[in-house]
């Protein structure tokens, strides 16, 4: 899942960004409103999480302005403000939750959690396709008796392709929703990162692959050898 966080607050930020990392999400953060909605508006994520106070557009005007363009993400505001006429004004604006600082990483991501309930997108502790099943959680690929830990980029990339069989994802795709729209990330390193994906599939026996379809990306397939395809 990949998460925008627009929060002018560095080092809030930066710990919101941790506890995301931590859980297995991708993230872009950025620090000013017009950037916040500039980078909401490519579409690209799951969940915008917006402070109410920033510099060039408020977080009120950001889901505002996003609303009007058709964008229908998720939206999570942040606020120092409990006033009740300040959290009406963020329903109204078209925000579809609102949370007051300070807060707890278990609030933040039980509010996550919820928001993506809304979307219909029940997000469940593990993720089974042929023979492997991901954990969410711990990030641990099991095939069988036999279960290795996946790295944060291997989790991000492998959880993408599971989520989506016989979906072909391309390179740029992955790098948006692995690393984010602002990595300076590009082909090899996706390629890498397949590589240790398919060593590690090899290593649990598993009978699943991910396939390289030429000219297009990458899929993942429940059964037979990881392939070239046309």
């Amino acid at each position: 899942m990949q998460i925008l966080i627009v929060e002018d607050d560095e080092s809030l930020a930066a710990a919101l960004e941790k506890i995301l990392l931590d859980n297995g999400y991708s993230v872009d953060k950025v620090h000013d409103g017009l950037s916040g909605f500039e980078y909401g508006k490519a579409g690209n994520y799951d969940v915008l999480i917006l402070d109410v106070m920033l510099p060039k557009m408020d977080g009120f005007e950001i889901t505002r302005e996003l609303r009007r363009a058709g964008i229908n993400t998720p939206i999570l505001l942040l606020t120092a403000r409990d006033a009740t006429n300040d959290k009406i004004c963020g329903y109204d604006s078209g925000a579809d939750d609102y949370m007051t600082k300070p807060f707890s990483p278990a609030e933040l991501m039980a509010h996550l959690r919820a928001l993506t309930r809304r979307q219909g997108e029940v997000q469940f502790e593990q993720l089974d396709e042929g023979d492997l099943s991901l954990n969410l959680e711990s990030m641990q690929l099991t095939c069988g008796k036999k279960s290795i830990q996946l790295s944060s980029k291997e989790f991000s990339i492998l959880r993408i392709l599971m989520g989506n069989p016989g979906a072909v994802f391309s390179k740029d795709t992955l790098i948006d929703k692995a690393w984010g729209i602002s990595s300076s990330a590009g082909d090899n390193n996706v390629e890498a990162y397949i590589s240790f994906l398919r060593k590690k599939l090899k290593h649990l026996g598993s009978k699943c692959s991910i396939e390289t379809i030429r000219k297009a990306g990458y899929r993942f397939a429940e059964g037979g050898a990881s392939k070239a395809a046309r």
